[in-house]
């Protein structure tokens, strides 16, 4: 695959199902389908931890979350373990981000060459709620997942049309002073991501659709009773404020609204990659940190291990990439770490190491079919306990270390409605799984590992009592917004 330049359009918490292309009967994205028809589209790609923080140091770095210890969204990427930024910009590439990256601050070296409105953690700190893995705190700024729910702008939409003004002015005027090596231009959006406020013309276009669906398993008979999704429901107790069913639809059509929000904004940069002549010289990706569960199964937000979250969307195009093809093979957003590398001429390089778990999605689009396990895993707000997740084969196994599993045949049942945990006949297929994620990692011990590094970091913050005092942050603030804690 020959060098050229690389856009990377990130979304922040897309479920890999709320677009057209992945057959949404409602969901408008023309904008990225059309990506999606002259390119390759992804249907089982997982993230890496699904959740903002943990999830973006692992794509930064192309490593699962136990190799590189960002825990939580109180443990935000430092730089301190190496980058494909920090990688290609070491040797020479211009590589730029705009947008989100969630990081622990600005002072501290990204890897990047640029960066332009960056947002991070807040105080440097994150969301130190999640630090607190035991009797868990009931999160104060829950209500404003159905109180912020309707047509209207917000410090969200607002940032993400800077960023994609930015991105587009950045093409225009930047991209062809770099002549001697290819650039990676890094644009990340922080919709659909919460507060569920869309744009009137986005919003109301769900909301006054008679088709706009229910989510799926939300009567109260229908919801699952396993104990790490109680915690945290529990915890985050979004669905408290969701208290009729209109509710739910204001909330199901702004999140729905703020999907055709960002593949609008998305679509910009995309014509300006075209009205400047550079998208022959350019692949594309698309994908997202991490998908939300918009009310399915009574929950709101991120933070378990069904489809709908642990799943993100994943599109490629350009150059050398085969054009209308849907691959199914599991994959992962650490496979897009040698990719990167792929695309800037540096695969032969020492930037990829050995312990790089990646395979590049190059290699997946052309039919590879690795002999592997793709891994999600999670360790941080509302859950008392260490969630694996892999796929072996059609069934996707959920180990728990405190709680008992989840197995899943994802052929025969897409939407997870039959746990075949406690089946006698799936009784050898559990057994595998357990010892096929064995292979990659010991659960009790990352479990144990991620405890001692939050209970540490709870002492440097005062202690429990100080931490609730400090209060719930709800979302992050994009730069120039002040933090308000409930």
């Amino acid at each position: 695959m020959r060098a050229q330049n690389l856009l990377i359009i990130m979304s922040d918490q897309h479920s890999r199902g709320m677009m057209g292309c992945y057959g949404h009967p409602i969901v408008r994205t023309p904008n990225l389908d059309r990506l999606a028809a002259r390119g390759t589209r992804f249907t089982s790609c997982w993230t890496p931890s699904p959740v903002c923080i943990p999830a973006r140091a692992a794509f930064a770095t192309g490593k699962y979350i136990h190799q590189i210890g960002f825990w939580d969204n109180a443990d935000p990427y430092d730089g301190s373990v190496p980058s494909w930024h920090h990688r290609l910009r070491e040797a020479g590439h211009r590589v730029v981000s705009i947008g989100k990256l969630h990081f622990r601050s600005e002072e501290e070296d990204a890897g990047f060459s640029q960066t332009i409105v960056p947002m991070h953690v807040v105080e440097g700190k994150g969301d130190l709620l999640g630090l607190i893995r035991d009797d868990l705190p009931v999160r104060g700024a829950a209500y404003k997942m159905a109180g912020l729910a309707g047509p209207g702008e917000s410090p969200y939409t607002l940032y993400d049309r800077e960023i994609a003004a930015r991105a587009q002015i950045w093409l225009h005027e930047e991209a062809r002073k770099c002549t001697d090596r290819p650039w990676v231009l890094f644009v990340s959006f922080v919709a659909p991501h919460y507060p569920l406020t869309a744009p009137p013309e986005h919003f109301y276009r769900y909301y006054n659709d008679p088709r706009l669906p229910q989510p799926r398993f939300y009567a109260a008979s229908e919801r699952p009773n396993h104990p790490f999704v109680l915690d945290y429901a529990r915890s985050f107790n979004f669905d408290d404020y969701f208290k009729t069913d209109k509710d739910v639809r204001r909330g199901t059509a702004g999140y729905c609204g703020l999907c055709s929000f960002m593949d609008e904004q998305a679509g910009k940069v995309l014509d300006a990659l075209d009205a400047t002549g550079l998208t022959p010289a350019t692949r594309v990706i698309y994908t997202s940190d991490h998908g939300d569960a918009v009310g399915q199964r009574g929950l709101w937000g991120k933070s378990t291990m069904y489809e709908e979250v642990v799943g993100v969307p994943m599109i490629v195009a350009g150059d050398s990439i085969p054009s209308g093809r849907v691959v199914d093979t599991p994959a992962s957003l650490l496979d897009i770490y040698p990719f990167i590398m792929d695309c800037a001429g540096e695969a032969g390089s020492h930037f990829i190491e050995p312990d790089h778990p990646g395979v590049s999605i190059a290699r997946l689009a052309a039919g590879e079919t690795p002999q592997r396990t793709v891994l999600s895993e999670y360790h941080g707000m509302g859950s008392t306990t260490g969630a694996f997740a892999i796929r072996n084969g059609r069934y996707k196994y959920v180990h728990y270390v405190k709680y008992p599993p989840q197995l899943f045949d994802l052929e025969a049942d897409p939407d997870e409605a039959h746990d075949l945990a406690d089946e006698p006949r799936c009784a050898n297929v559990l057994r595998d799984c357990e010892a096929a994620l064995r292979k990659l990692l010991s659960p009790e011990e990352v479990d144990a590992r991620a405890k001692r590094r939050q209970a540490e970091q709870l002492e440097r913050y005062g202690g429990r009592e100080a931490i609730i005092a400090r209060g719930d942050l709800g979302f992050s603030p994009p730069p120039g917004i002040r933090a308000e804690f409930h």
